[in-house]
């Protein structure tokens, strides 16, 4: 399998495990959970959308994309953070870029910049 196929594995393995996680806490009703998953524009999303009490709710927890044969963290609203977990999976943090920071303050991370 190449890189860019266990990347790809890999994102949607995370992603899958950590909604059916919060899928088991009790979300407002109206509220849904989704995992969308656009290989061909190698993008991942987890995002909630709904109603509750007359209230539009619309959040992105992860968004993920892959570029240049990385895995960009675009957004990530999970308590321990995705790349945590992308490591523990074996990915090389000159993989990983925290896409959510702005690249001078990438520079001072231990992953990639871009």
């Amino acid at each position: 399998m190449d890189k860019l196929e266990k990347y790809r594995n890999l994102i949607k393995k995370i992603l899958t495990e950590y909604e059916n996680l919060a899928s088991q806490t009790p979300n407002p009703s109206g509220v849904d959970s989704i995992l969308a998953f656009d290989e061909k524009r190698e993008q991942y999303l987890w995002f909630q959308t709904g109603w509750h009490d007359d209230k539009k709710i619309r959040g992105i927890t992860i968004y993920i994309r892959i570029k240049n044969e990385k895995i960009y963290i675009e957004e990530d609203w999970t308590e321990e953070g995705i790349a945590t977990e992308l490591l523990r999976e074996g990915v090389p943090k000159e993989d990983i870029v925290l896409a959510f920071h702005d690249p001078e303050t990438r520079k001072l991370t231990e992953f990639a910049i871009a």
